[in-house]
């Protein structure tokens, strides 16, 4: 069977977007957001309060994507061997032998990552970044394509890790999930009392309309988009930007940079063009960047975000023509 063609692989994944918003309604910018990491091969923090869809979300991408799919709920107790699995003892062949944790997988939906103490978290850095767990001192390679997403509540602080920047760091996207509109919420509990049950995707008519072979064509016609040196130009001056703002005591590392860039080339793609332009960098800048600057404390007092120091830095960035 030929690999599909980057035409073909772009039709399915719009058609993954519109599959998924059969089961969830007014999320359109974080169904965006994780294809685009999909794309990219990152890892996506998904924070909200909860009761917004963000489990269902990702549950929905699994089906409509055919992925295998685990989710791991983030406790205090959490061990480390818990997510990445672990060696045990076979009595019947007196031999040690690996069993995998549930980082095994295409799509691991992390439920509360900062439930979980620092060891916790710390595990799955080596799995967030290299795609691979070492037990024992052994690697071993996690299945492609592999996706974090992480949840986290934003409002409740007791009982609760937050994560550190290297690891924050790790994350491609840093994706808010809002309380829907009124007419959003209102579609919401129509489909409910139509009979709608998220527990049940495949019944109620969630397909899968795509896969791996559309993702890696994807992943290989992204890798041809070119960028222009006055748009990495433009990508280097907003980062550095954020390093010189009086706002932020921690600005984007070159790491951000490249992540910046990795976000709209994937966009200007999925829009259909094999080149990317300045208003796929402004995107992608507030998703990509949020999490990787830090506000001075005084800064966060007189109510500042870092939402509205990015949201500055790209109104007064000179534009490329």
């Amino acid at each position: 069977m030929s690999a599909p063609s980057a035409d073909s692989a772009r039709s399915a994944l719009e058609a993954l977007r519109q599959e998924i918003s059969k089961a969830v309604v007014g999320q359109d910018a974080a169904v965006t957001g994780l294809v685009v990491a999909l794309l990219c091969r990152g890892h996506v923090l998904l924070e909200g309060v909860p009761g917004v869809a963000k489990t269902l979300l990702v549950r929905t991408l699994a089906t409509a994507l055919e992925l295998d799919t685990k989710r791991v709920q983030f406790t205090p107790d959490l061990m480390p061997s818990d997510v990445t699995g672990s060696l045990v003892y076979d009595s019947r062949t007196a031999e040690f032998s690996f069993q995998p944790g549930p980082v095994f997988t295409n799509l691991l939906l992390a439920d509360e990552i900062n439930r979980t103490p620092p060891k916790t978290q710390a595990a799955l850095l080596e799995a967030l970044e290299e795609h691979q767990v070492s037990v024992d001192g052994t690697p071993r390679a996690l299945p492609e394509p592999f996706l974090v997403a992480a949840t986290q509540n934003p409002i409740e602080y007791e009982g609760t890790y937050p994560l550190p920047e290297a690891q924050l760091d790790r994350f491609l996207l840093k994706l808010n999930i809002p309380l829907p509109a009124r007419d959003t919420e209102i579609d919401v509990l129509a489909r409910h009392a139509a009979g709608f049950n998220p527990r049940d995707l495949p019944g109620m008519g969630i397909r899968a309309v795509a896969g791996p072979a559309e993702i890696e064509a994807a992943r290989d016609a992204v890798a041809q988009t070119s960028v222009s040196s006055e748009v990495t130009s433009y990508i280097v001056d907003i980062c550095r930007a954020t390093r010189e703002s009086p706002s932020l005591s921690l600005g984007v590392s070159p790491r951000g940079a490249t992540a910046l860039l990795s976000t709209a080339r994937a966009w200007a793609w999925l829009t259909g063009r094999d080149y990317v332009i300045p208003d796929d960098v402004k995107a992608f800048a507030p998703s990509t960047l949020r999490h990787r600057v830090q506000l001075r404390p005084e800064a966060a007092m007189e109510g500042v975000t870092a939402d509205s120091v990015l949201n500055s830095i790209l109104a007064h960035t000179q534009v490329p023509r």
